[in-house]
């Protein structure tokens, strides 16, 4: 399933990067793998979804072993770079993609909610040594109104990531920006590797 998905970025136009893999801790709405899928815009997205080689491997590959689905899609800016760009390069390679979820209250859309993601988007980049890059922002996707925000952070590895939420600067972070005007997370990350070596 997983080769599947990731080595469609090679049979359709749009998909600039990906990652995937099985998710690393339990949660409690039993979610057990995540994939996330960059785009160059926004439109590559939308025909993404029509796509009938992505609709087939949902249908073959995805959807028989999977027992409910989730999808959130935001538009960010990352550095303008080829290989920030494409997440290519030994920094990429490997790793853990921390995937968060988030539901944020109606009168804290716009000004809270921007400072908050602001202040962690600021705190991410005081520590390069654990964190290559930080993507967030505001949901459109039609079908999904459980959560107004995504945000993506590749960690160095599950060491690094353990070293980031484990101190005081982001717990206070989170405790003074986040907790107040937060209705609803869902935090998942799995651990990045090599795979889809072949063409399926």
């Amino acid at each position: 399933m997983l080769d599947y998905l990731y080595t469609s970025q090679y049979q359709m136009g749009g998909i600039v990067a990906i990652s995937l893999g099985q998710i690393t801790d339990q949660n409690n709405e039993r979610y057990t793998h995540a994939v996330f899928m960059r785009f160059q815009r926004k439109g590559d997205l939308l025909k993404f979804y029509e796509n009938p080689f992505y609709l087939k491997v949902l249908e073959k590959h995805v959807m028989p072993h999977c027992h409910g689905l989730i999808n959130v899609d935001y538009e960010a800016e990352v550095e303008d770079d080829m290989l920030p760009i494409f997440r290519k390069g030994e920094e990429f390679n490997f790793g853990e993609e921390f995937v968060l979820l988030i539901s944020f209250v109606d009168s804290a859309l716009g000004g809270p909610a921007e400072d908050a993601l602001a202040s962690l988007q600021k705190l991410t980049k005081e520590f390069p040594s654990l964190i290559v890059q930080l993507t967030q922002g505001l949901n459109f996707h039609p079908s999904n109104k459980e959560f107004t925000h995504g945000i993506v952070i590749r960690f160095r590895s599950i060491e690094a990531l353990e070293i980031f939420f484990g101190s005081s600067e982001y717990k206070d972070m989170w405790r003074s920006k986040f907790e107040p005007i937060t209705q609803k997370t869902l935090a998942l990350h799995f651990s990045v590797n090599p795979i889809g070596t072949e063409i399926m």
